[in-house]
Protein backbone atom coordinates (compact mmCIF):
# COMPACT_ATOMS: atom_id res chain seq x y z
CA UNK A 1 0.00 0.00 0.00
CA UNK A 2 0.99 3.82 -0.61
CA UNK A 3 0.11 7.05 -0.35
CA UNK A 4 0.93 10.19 -1.45
CA UNK A 5 0.86 12.94 0.81
CA UNK A 6 0.14 16.11 -1.61
CA UNK A 7 -3.23 14.71 -2.02
CA UNK A 8 -4.32 13.45 1.53
CA UNK A 9 -4.83 9.89 1.21
CA UNK A 10 -5.99 7.81 3.70
CA UNK A 11 -4.77 3.99 3.91
CA UNK A 12 -7.45 2.16 5.79
CA UNK A 13 -5.56 0.41 8.50
CA UNK A 14 -8.76 -1.63 9.64
CA UNK A 15 -12.28 -3.14 7.90
CA UNK A 16 -14.77 -0.19 7.57
CA UNK A 17 -17.48 -0.12 10.17
CA UNK A 18 -20.95 -0.97 9.86
CA UNK A 19 -21.48 2.49 8.82
CA UNK A 20 -18.75 3.97 6.24
CA UNK A 21 -19.17 7.69 6.72
CA UNK A 22 -15.80 8.15 8.17
CA UNK A 23 -14.39 5.89 4.99
CA UNK A 24 -11.56 8.20 3.42
CA UNK A 25 -13.72 7.75 0.35
CA UNK A 26 -16.34 10.71 1.69
CA UNK A 27 -12.83 12.69 2.31
CA UNK A 28 -12.79 16.39 0.12
CA UNK A 29 -10.29 16.48 -2.38
CA UNK A 30 -9.22 19.39 -3.57
CA UNK A 31 -7.55 19.87 -6.61
CA UNK A 32 -4.70 21.86 -8.15
CA UNK A 33 -6.86 24.83 -9.80
CA UNK A 34 -8.61 25.09 -6.20
CA UNK A 35 -11.49 23.84 -7.19
CA UNK A 36 -12.74 20.84 -4.25
CA UNK A 37 -14.97 17.76 -4.74
CA UNK A 38 -16.67 16.99 -1.99
CA UNK A 39 -15.69 13.40 -1.88
CA UNK A 40 -13.48 10.71 -3.58
CA UNK A 41 -16.43 8.84 -5.66
CA UNK A 42 -16.67 10.30 -9.06
CA UNK A 43 -19.81 9.23 -11.36
CA UNK A 44 -17.52 8.69 -14.56
CA UNK A 45 -18.73 8.80 -18.24
CA UNK A 46 -21.09 6.22 -19.67
CA UNK A 47 -22.60 6.84 -23.23
CA UNK A 48 -26.17 7.65 -22.29
CA UNK A 49 -27.32 7.84 -26.02
CA UNK A 50 -30.86 9.78 -24.51
CA UNK A 51 -29.80 12.77 -26.44
CA UNK A 52 -33.53 14.64 -27.34
CA UNK A 53 -34.49 16.31 -30.69
CA UNK A 54 -31.52 18.57 -31.91
CA UNK A 55 -29.33 16.33 -30.70
CA UNK A 56 -29.25 18.38 -27.52
CA UNK A 57 -29.61 17.26 -23.59
CA UNK A 58 -33.15 17.10 -22.27
CA UNK A 59 -35.47 16.52 -19.94
CA UNK A 60 -34.74 12.69 -19.90
CA UNK A 61 -30.58 13.52 -19.23
CA UNK A 62 -31.83 15.98 -16.93
CA UNK A 63 -33.78 13.85 -14.67
CA UNK A 64 -31.04 10.95 -14.53
CA UNK A 65 -28.40 13.54 -13.38
CA UNK A 66 -30.64 15.35 -10.75
CA UNK A 67 -30.99 11.90 -9.46
CA UNK A 68 -27.28 10.63 -9.56
CA UNK A 69 -26.81 14.40 -7.72
CA UNK A 70 -29.37 13.18 -4.95
CA UNK A 71 -27.06 10.01 -4.62
CA UNK A 72 -24.00 11.25 -3.16
CA UNK A 73 -21.47 11.23 -5.49
CA UNK A 74 -18.95 13.97 -5.28
CA UNK A 75 -18.06 14.31 -8.75
CA UNK A 76 -20.62 13.60 -11.98
CA UNK A 77 -18.62 13.01 -15.24
CA UNK A 78 -20.86 13.36 -17.83
CA UNK A 79 -21.09 11.00 -21.15
CA UNK A 80 -19.26 11.72 -24.28
CA UNK A 81 -20.51 15.28 -25.74
CA UNK A 82 -18.92 15.12 -29.18
CA UNK A 83 -17.12 18.36 -30.78
CA UNK A 84 -18.24 17.80 -34.08
CA UNK A 85 -21.58 17.36 -35.16
CA UNK A 86 -20.49 14.93 -38.23
CA UNK A 87 -18.78 12.54 -36.10
CA UNK A 88 -20.93 10.79 -33.36
CA UNK A 89 -19.99 7.64 -31.51
CA UNK A 90 -24.18 7.06 -31.56
CA UNK A 91 -27.16 8.30 -33.15
CA UNK A 92 -28.44 9.57 -30.09
CA UNK A 93 -25.31 11.46 -28.75
CA UNK A 94 -25.01 15.28 -27.78
CA UNK A 95 -23.55 17.30 -29.91
CA UNK A 96 -22.06 21.02 -28.21
CA UNK A 97 -20.56 23.58 -30.65
CA UNK A 98 -21.43 26.92 -31.72
CA UNK A 99 -24.61 26.36 -33.33
CA UNK A 100 -26.18 24.95 -30.79
CA UNK A 101 -28.58 26.61 -27.98
CA UNK A 102 -26.78 26.74 -24.68
CA UNK A 103 -29.99 27.06 -22.60
CA UNK A 104 -30.59 23.08 -22.27
CA UNK A 105 -26.74 22.18 -21.39
CA UNK A 106 -27.77 25.09 -18.41
CA UNK A 107 -30.57 23.24 -17.36
CA UNK A 108 -28.42 19.71 -17.53
CA UNK A 109 -25.83 21.21 -15.49
CA UNK A 110 -27.95 22.99 -12.66
CA UNK A 111 -29.41 19.50 -12.36
CA UNK A 112 -26.61 17.79 -12.09
CA UNK A 113 -25.51 19.81 -9.38
CA UNK A 114 -28.82 20.14 -7.86
CA UNK A 115 -27.73 17.65 -5.18
CA UNK A 116 -24.06 19.42 -4.43
CA UNK A 117 -22.16 17.21 -6.49
CA UNK A 118 -19.56 18.86 -9.06
CA UNK A 119 -19.98 17.84 -12.57
CA UNK A 120 -18.05 17.82 -15.25
CA UNK A 121 -18.45 17.37 -18.92
CA UNK A 122 -16.79 15.04 -20.98
CA UNK A 123 -15.63 15.90 -24.64
CA UNK A 124 -14.80 13.36 -27.17
CA UNK A 125 -14.56 12.82 -31.17
CA UNK A 126 -14.82 9.10 -32.08
CA UNK A 127 -12.46 9.06 -34.81
CA UNK A 128 -12.92 5.55 -36.96
CA UNK A 129 -15.02 4.17 -34.40
CA UNK A 130 -18.32 5.29 -36.08
CA UNK A 131 -20.91 2.89 -37.10
CA UNK A 132 -21.33 2.24 -41.57
CA UNK A 133 -24.44 3.08 -41.56
CA UNK A 134 -24.00 7.05 -39.74
CA UNK A 135 -23.98 9.70 -41.96
CA UNK A 136 -21.12 12.40 -41.49
CA UNK A 137 -17.29 11.50 -41.49
CA UNK A 138 -15.12 8.71 -40.11
CA UNK A 139 -11.58 9.99 -39.96
CA UNK A 140 -8.94 8.61 -38.16
CA UNK A 141 -5.21 8.96 -38.14
CA UNK A 142 -4.62 6.33 -40.70
CA UNK A 143 -6.95 4.49 -42.91
CA UNK A 144 -6.90 1.76 -41.18
CA UNK A 145 -10.84 0.00 -39.81
CA UNK A 146 -11.78 -1.26 -36.81
CA UNK A 147 -10.54 -4.82 -36.42
CA UNK A 148 -13.31 -6.78 -34.59
CA UNK A 149 -13.52 -9.76 -36.49
CA UNK A 150 -17.32 -11.01 -38.17
CA UNK A 151 -18.36 -7.53 -37.05
CA UNK A 152 -15.59 -5.26 -38.79
CA UNK A 153 -18.42 -4.13 -41.36
CA UNK A 154 -20.22 -2.82 -39.21
CA UNK A 155 -17.50 0.10 -38.73
CA UNK A 156 -16.84 2.74 -41.64
CA UNK A 157 -13.64 2.95 -43.87
CA UNK A 158 -11.76 5.70 -42.79
CA UNK A 159 -10.08 8.19 -44.36
CA UNK A 160 -6.55 9.76 -42.93
CA UNK A 161 -7.09 13.11 -41.49
CA UNK A 162 -5.08 16.08 -42.95
CA UNK A 163 -3.37 18.16 -41.30
CA UNK A 164 -5.80 21.25 -41.57
CA UNK A 165 -8.91 18.61 -40.09
CA UNK A 166 -6.37 18.10 -37.21
CA UNK A 167 -6.32 21.78 -36.65
CA UNK A 168 -9.89 22.17 -36.95
CA UNK A 169 -10.39 19.29 -34.58
CA UNK A 170 -8.32 20.94 -32.19
CA UNK A 171 -10.15 24.08 -32.38
CA UNK A 172 -13.74 22.14 -31.81
CA UNK A 173 -12.03 20.76 -28.27
CA UNK A 174 -11.43 23.92 -27.44
CA UNK A 175 -14.50 25.66 -28.89
CA UNK A 176 -16.81 23.10 -26.66
CA UNK A 177 -14.71 23.15 -23.71
CA UNK A 178 -15.48 27.03 -23.59
CA UNK A 179 -19.04 26.62 -23.95
CA UNK A 180 -19.29 24.01 -21.72
CA UNK A 181 -18.07 26.77 -19.24
CA UNK A 182 -20.40 29.10 -20.50
CA UNK A 183 -23.15 26.76 -19.54
CA UNK A 184 -22.32 25.95 -15.93
CA UNK A 185 -20.33 23.14 -16.29
CA UNK A 186 -17.19 22.48 -13.40
CA UNK A 187 -14.96 21.37 -15.48
CA UNK A 188 -14.34 19.18 -18.93
CA UNK A 189 -12.79 15.76 -19.63
CA UNK A 190 -11.07 15.35 -22.59
CA UNK A 191 -11.66 11.53 -23.87
CA UNK A 192 -8.09 9.61 -24.63
CA UNK A 193 -8.95 6.45 -24.43
CA UNK A 194 -10.99 3.68 -25.25
CA UNK A 195 -10.38 3.74 -29.07
CA UNK A 196 -11.76 7.29 -29.62
CA UNK A 197 -10.19 9.60 -31.72
CA UNK A 198 -7.22 10.73 -29.19
CA UNK A 199 -6.61 7.29 -28.33
CA UNK A 200 -6.25 6.18 -31.90
CA UNK A 201 -3.42 8.66 -31.97
CA UNK A 202 -1.89 7.20 -29.36
CA UNK A 203 -1.72 3.74 -30.71
CA UNK A 204 0.81 2.44 -33.00
CA UNK A 205 -1.91 -0.21 -34.15
CA UNK A 206 -3.78 2.29 -35.35
CA UNK A 207 -1.88 5.54 -35.51
CA UNK A 208 1.08 4.51 -39.10
CA UNK A 209 1.80 8.25 -39.68
CA UNK A 210 4.88 9.24 -40.56
CA UNK A 211 4.92 13.30 -40.46
CA UNK A 212 4.97 14.83 -36.86
CA UNK A 213 1.41 13.54 -35.56
CA UNK A 214 2.81 9.73 -35.72
CA UNK A 215 5.85 7.76 -35.38
CA UNK A 216 7.33 7.79 -31.86
CA UNK A 217 5.06 8.44 -28.86
CA UNK A 218 5.80 12.02 -28.98
CA UNK A 219 4.94 12.33 -32.09
CA UNK A 220 1.67 10.22 -31.47
CA UNK A 221 1.00 12.50 -28.27
CA UNK A 222 1.16 15.57 -30.34
CA UNK A 223 -2.49 15.83 -30.83
CA UNK A 224 -3.35 15.20 -27.30
CA UNK A 225 -0.85 17.90 -26.18
CA UNK A 226 -2.70 19.84 -28.73
CA UNK A 227 -6.23 19.54 -27.81
CA UNK A 228 -5.28 19.67 -23.77
CA UNK A 229 -3.40 23.08 -24.49
CA UNK A 230 -5.86 24.65 -26.35
CA UNK A 231 -8.79 23.86 -24.09
CA UNK A 232 -6.84 25.04 -21.25
CA UNK A 233 -6.19 28.85 -22.78
CA UNK A 234 -9.85 28.73 -23.55
CA UNK A 235 -11.13 28.41 -19.78
CA UNK A 236 -10.39 30.02 -16.47
CA UNK A 237 -7.69 29.36 -14.38
CA UNK A 238 -10.38 27.33 -11.92
CA UNK A 239 -12.41 25.43 -14.21
CA UNK A 240 -10.92 22.18 -13.99
CA UNK A 241 -9.25 19.75 -17.27
CA UNK A 242 -9.37 16.12 -17.06
CA UNK A 243 -8.05 13.82 -19.40
CA UNK A 244 -9.24 10.06 -19.48
CA UNK A 245 -6.63 7.78 -20.46
CA UNK A 246 -5.90 4.08 -21.28
CA UNK A 247 -3.92 2.35 -18.68
CA UNK A 248 -3.33 0.30 -21.44
CA UNK A 249 -5.47 -1.16 -24.39
CA UNK A 250 -4.51 -4.32 -24.13
CA UNK A 251 -3.72 -5.38 -27.48
CA UNK A 252 0.05 -6.84 -28.10
CA UNK A 253 2.35 -3.77 -29.82
CA UNK A 254 -0.16 -1.37 -28.64
CA UNK A 255 -0.66 1.63 -26.10
CA UNK A 256 1.11 0.25 -22.74
CA UNK A 257 1.25 1.50 -18.84
CA UNK A 258 4.77 2.72 -20.15
CA UNK A 259 3.47 4.97 -22.51
CA UNK A 260 0.73 6.36 -19.99
CA UNK A 261 3.40 7.28 -17.52
CA UNK A 262 5.06 9.14 -20.12
CA UNK A 263 1.55 10.65 -21.41
CA UNK A 264 0.76 11.55 -17.80
CA UNK A 265 4.27 13.66 -17.56
CA UNK A 266 3.46 15.42 -20.93
CA UNK A 267 -0.02 17.00 -19.99
CA UNK A 268 1.52 17.44 -16.21
CA UNK A 269 2.89 21.06 -17.25
CA UNK A 270 -0.34 21.81 -19.27
CA UNK A 271 -2.06 22.20 -15.71
CA UNK A 272 -4.31 19.03 -16.05
CA UNK A 273 -6.27 18.59 -12.81
CA UNK A 274 -6.42 15.03 -13.24
CA UNK A 275 -5.99 11.97 -15.16
CA UNK A 276 -8.72 9.12 -15.08
CA UNK A 277 -7.42 6.03 -15.81
CA UNK A 278 -9.73 2.62 -17.81
CA UNK A 279 -8.64 0.82 -20.21
CA UNK A 280 -9.87 -1.08 -23.66
CA UNK A 281 -11.59 0.11 -27.05
CA UNK A 282 -13.48 -1.73 -29.42
CA UNK A 283 -11.34 -3.80 -30.61
CA UNK A 284 -10.37 -5.25 -27.21
CA UNK A 285 -12.98 -3.97 -24.63
CA UNK A 286 -11.23 -4.66 -21.48
CA UNK A 287 -13.55 -1.51 -19.41
CA UNK A 288 -16.52 -3.55 -19.78
CA UNK A 289 -15.05 -6.47 -18.57
CA UNK A 290 -13.68 -8.31 -21.26
CA UNK A 291 -10.35 -7.95 -22.32
CA UNK A 292 -8.96 -9.99 -24.92
CA UNK A 293 -8.63 -13.55 -23.85
CA UNK A 294 -4.88 -13.00 -25.05
CA UNK A 295 -4.69 -9.93 -22.90
CA UNK A 296 -3.55 -9.03 -19.37
CA UNK A 297 -4.56 -11.70 -16.86
CA UNK A 298 -4.47 -8.71 -14.58
CA UNK A 299 -7.59 -7.16 -15.51
CA UNK A 300 -9.53 -10.46 -15.32
CA UNK A 301 -12.63 -12.03 -13.06
CA UNK A 302 -11.90 -9.12 -10.25
CA UNK A 303 -13.24 -5.96 -9.27
CA UNK A 304 -11.00 -2.46 -9.84
CA UNK A 305 -9.98 -4.32 -13.61
CA UNK A 306 -7.03 -1.77 -13.86
CA UNK A 307 -5.23 -1.35 -10.40
CA UNK A 308 -2.47 -3.00 -10.48
CA UNK A 309 -1.63 -0.72 -13.55
CA UNK A 310 -2.66 2.15 -11.98
CA UNK A 311 -0.71 1.50 -9.03
CA UNK A 312 2.41 2.03 -10.91
CA UNK A 313 1.27 4.76 -12.32
CA UNK A 314 -0.18 6.63 -8.96
CA UNK A 315 3.57 6.19 -7.76
CA UNK A 316 5.37 8.76 -10.09
CA UNK A 317 2.28 10.19 -11.21
CA UNK A 318 2.70 14.63 -10.65
CA UNK A 319 -1.18 14.55 -11.39
CA UNK A 320 -4.30 13.25 -9.00
CA UNK A 321 -5.75 10.11 -10.89
CA UNK A 322 -8.88 8.59 -11.06
CA UNK A 323 -9.39 5.07 -11.36
CA UNK A 324 -12.70 3.30 -13.15
CA UNK A 325 -13.43 -0.10 -13.88
CA UNK A 326 -15.89 -2.70 -12.06
CA UNK A 327 -16.13 -1.12 -8.45
CA UNK A 328 -18.98 -2.17 -6.33
CA UNK A 329 -18.11 -2.47 -3.14
CA UNK A 330 -16.96 0.36 -0.43
CA UNK A 331 -13.80 -2.39 0.80
CA UNK A 332 -12.51 -2.30 -3.34
CA UNK A 333 -13.14 1.56 -3.14
CA UNK A 334 -10.90 2.00 -0.02
CA UNK A 335 -8.18 -0.61 -1.23
CA UNK A 336 -7.69 1.68 -4.46
CA UNK A 337 -7.13 5.07 -2.75
CA UNK A 338 -5.01 2.96 -0.71
CA UNK A 339 -2.74 3.03 -3.53
CA UNK A 340 -2.64 5.97 -4.16
CA UNK A 341 -5.40 6.55 -6.67
CA UNK A 342 -7.51 10.01 -5.53
CA UNK A 343 -10.53 9.36 -7.20
CA UNK A 344 -12.90 6.05 -7.24
CA UNK A 345 -14.73 6.00 -10.52
CA UNK A 346 -18.15 4.40 -10.62
CA UNK A 347 -20.12 3.68 -14.19
CA UNK A 348 -22.55 0.43 -14.32
CA UNK A 349 -22.68 0.15 -10.50
CA UNK A 350 -24.23 3.32 -10.28
CA UNK A 351 -26.76 2.81 -13.50
CA UNK A 352 -27.95 0.43 -11.36
CA UNK A 353 -27.85 1.86 -8.33
CA UNK A 354 -27.71 5.91 -7.96
CA UNK A 355 -27.88 5.98 -3.77
CA UNK A 356 -25.13 3.95 -3.78
CA UNK A 357 -22.47 6.27 -2.02
CA UNK A 358 -24.94 7.23 0.42
CA UNK A 359 -25.62 3.57 1.20
CA UNK A 360 -22.00 3.10 2.20
CA UNK A 361 -22.48 5.77 4.33
CA UNK A 362 -25.02 4.02 6.30
CA UNK A 363 -23.87 0.28 5.86
CA UNK A 364 -20.43 0.10 4.55
CA UNK A 365 -21.20 -3.37 3.62
CA UNK A 366 -23.48 -2.09 0.85
CA UNK A 367 -22.85 -3.48 -2.63
CA UNK A 368 -24.21 -3.59 -5.99
CA UNK A 369 -24.17 -7.60 -7.67
CA UNK A 370 -23.86 -7.14 -11.97
CA UNK A 371 -24.10 -10.69 -13.37
CA UNK A 372 -21.78 -10.76 -16.18
CA UNK A 373 -23.07 -11.07 -20.00
CA UNK A 374 -20.97 -14.13 -21.10
CA UNK A 375 -20.79 -14.85 -24.48
CA UNK A 376 -17.71 -15.89 -26.50
CA UNK A 377 -18.27 -13.08 -28.86
CA UNK A 378 -16.43 -9.84 -27.26
CA UNK A 379 -17.83 -7.73 -29.92
CA UNK A 380 -21.53 -8.26 -28.93
CA UNK A 381 -20.90 -9.36 -25.53
CA UNK A 382 -19.70 -5.89 -25.05
CA UNK A 383 -22.47 -4.38 -26.43
CA UNK A 384 -24.99 -6.28 -24.59
CA UNK A 385 -23.19 -4.98 -21.32
CA UNK A 386 -23.84 -1.46 -22.55
CA UNK A 387 -27.03 -1.83 -23.84
CA UNK A 388 -28.58 -2.80 -20.62
CA UNK A 389 -26.89 -0.42 -18.42
CA UNK A 390 -28.36 2.08 -21.01
CA UNK A 391 -31.66 0.81 -20.43
CA UNK A 392 -31.28 1.54 -16.50
CA UNK A 393 -30.43 5.21 -18.05
CA UNK A 394 -33.68 5.41 -19.48
CA UNK A 395 -35.02 3.63 -16.60
CA UNK A 396 -34.13 6.48 -14.27
CA UNK A 397 -34.16 9.12 -16.82
CA UNK A 398 -37.55 8.44 -17.20
CA UNK A 399 -38.08 8.29 -13.03
CA UNK A 400 -38.18 4.70 -12.63
CA UNK A 401 -36.78 2.43 -10.52
CA UNK A 402 -33.60 0.68 -12.12
CA UNK A 403 -34.12 -3.40 -12.66
CA UNK A 404 -30.64 -4.68 -12.06
CA UNK A 405 -31.35 -8.42 -13.16
CA UNK A 406 -33.19 -7.03 -16.49
CA UNK A 407 -31.96 -9.82 -20.04
CA UNK A 408 -29.02 -7.78 -21.89
CA UNK A 409 -30.46 -9.89 -24.81
CA UNK A 410 -34.07 -8.02 -24.77
CA UNK A 411 -32.07 -4.86 -23.62
CA UNK A 412 -29.50 -5.01 -26.93
CA UNK A 413 -32.98 -6.06 -29.15
CA UNK A 414 -34.36 -2.68 -28.11
CA UNK A 415 -31.04 -0.56 -27.93
CA UNK A 416 -30.98 -1.81 -31.69
CA UNK A 417 -34.58 -0.88 -32.65
CA UNK A 418 -34.00 2.68 -30.68
CA UNK A 419 -30.79 2.99 -32.41
CA UNK A 420 -32.47 2.96 -35.65
CA UNK A 421 -35.32 5.39 -35.05
CA UNK A 422 -32.40 7.32 -33.22
CA UNK A 423 -30.36 7.71 -37.09
CA UNK A 424 -33.23 8.67 -38.64
CA UNK A 425 -33.75 11.80 -36.50
CA UNK A 426 -29.79 12.27 -36.85
CA UNK A 427 -29.78 11.84 -40.56
CA UNK A 428 -32.68 14.67 -40.85
CA UNK A 429 -30.85 16.89 -38.96
CA UNK A 430 -27.44 16.40 -39.98
CA UNK A 431 -28.66 17.31 -43.61
CA UNK A 432 -30.24 20.22 -42.20
CA UNK A 433 -27.46 21.68 -40.54
CA UNK A 434 -25.55 21.14 -43.62
CA UNK A 435 -27.67 22.52 -46.09
CA UNK A 436 -27.83 25.46 -44.15
CA UNK A 437 -24.00 25.89 -44.23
Amino acid sequence: MCSHPTWGFATPTSPPTAAGANSPVFEPLTLGNGATLPNRIAKAAMEENMAAPGQLPGNELDTLYRRWSAGGAGLLISGNVMVHDAALTGPAGVVLDGDQPLEPFRRWAAAAKSGGSRVWMQINHPGRQVQANMPGVARAPSAKRLDVGKQSGLFAEPTAMTESQIRETIDRFAATARLAEEAGFDGVEIHAAHGYLLSQFLSPLSNLRTDEWGGSLDGRARLLVEVVRAVRAAVAPDFAVAVKLNSADFQRGGFEAADARRVIDMVAPLSVNLVELSGGSYESPAMSGSPDPSGDVRTRAREAYFLELATELAATSPIPLMLTGGITRLPVAEEVLGEGVAVVGMGSALAMDPDLPDAWRRDASAKVTIAPVTIKNKTIGSAMSMARVRSQLRRLGAGKATRPGANPWLAFAVDQVRQRIALRHYRRWLAAREGRR
